[in-house]
């Protein structure tokens, strides 16, 4: 199979006009032209997912994060970006990234699915055409009223995450529930707007979670990787059932650090 009918397949399910302005999508590094016959799917292109894609024989890497973000002057083993792609050229691994145009297609669906959130609505829109208003994050209901403290283990126990932080009151409760998976810093007065009580999300900081509380609305921080790592399992059950012939590798679900 050539690499252009992989991008087909991809594009079909995450079309790349959905992405935010500021992303970089699509087919970052290769030959459209190229032949594909084994797909490692990971969140980023790691040296550790670029050296167990070449260990495996792939020959196309499909991450969430791009690697290539900002533009590049050079690219030299100068750096650990540069040796990345040169590794990828070396062994001509072509490297696709879906970022915010999954979000905005998949990723925060996937997400509510878990919470059993119904009643959804957009939290950020971003995109709106004759057929389509989309964005960003999900607002919805949960089955039930929980108090935050059991929201936070069902956080846990449906994203098999090991720890999430809280801002907010253990016995408040909840039902109206915002949920981006990533990043949730820019979209706390959206959040707040919308009516949702608590905000599932990542990458909040000590002032972002404390002013939040303050207008009223709690938030999960239960981290960048722990709601997104959910884009690798799938990924690859999506491209196994679309591509006959195409073998499709996992990386292997792992936090990039530590607790102690």
């Amino acid at each position: 199979m050539e690499c252009n009918q992989v991008i087909e397949v991809l594009e079909d399910l995450s079309p790349c006009f959905y992405a935010e302005h500021w992303d970089n999508v699509g087919l970052l590094l290769g030959d459209r032209k190229q032949k594909v016959s084994k797909i490692y799917v990971a969140l980023d292109a790691t040296d550790e997912v670029v050296n167990d894609a070449i260990l495996v024989g792939a020959d196309m890497i499909v991450t969430h994060h791009p690697l290539i973000f900002s533009a590049m002057k050079r690219i030299t083993t100068d750096d650990f970006i540069g040796r990345r792609i040169v590794k990828m050229m070396e062994n001509h691994i072509a490297y696709y990234a879906m970022h915010t145009n999954f979000d905005v297609t998949h990723m925060a669906d996937l997400a509510a699915d878990k919470l059993g959130l119904t009643t959804r609505s957009v939290l950020d829109v971003t995109y709106e055409g004759e057929t389509a208003r989309v964005g960003i994050g999900k607002v919805g209901i949960l089955p039930e009223e929980v108090t935050v403290s059991q929201c936070g283990d069902l956080v846990k126990q449906v994203f098999h995450i090991e720890q999430v932080k809280i801002f907010g009151t253990p016995l408040r409760k909840i039902q109206t529930v915002a949920i981006c998976p990533g990043s949730g810093k820019s979209v706390i007065d959206k959040a707040v707007k919308s009516g949702a009580q608590v905000l599932i999300t990542g990458d909040i900081d000590h002032h972002e979670g404390i002013d939040a509380v303050a207008k009223g609305l709690t938030i999960i921080d239960a981290g960048h990787y722990g709601l997104e790592q959910m884009f690798i399992p799938y990924m690859t059950k999506f491209l196994e059932n679309e591509l006959a012939g195409v073998e499709v590798v996992a990386a292997m679900n792992q936090e990039p650090f530590w607790y102690i």
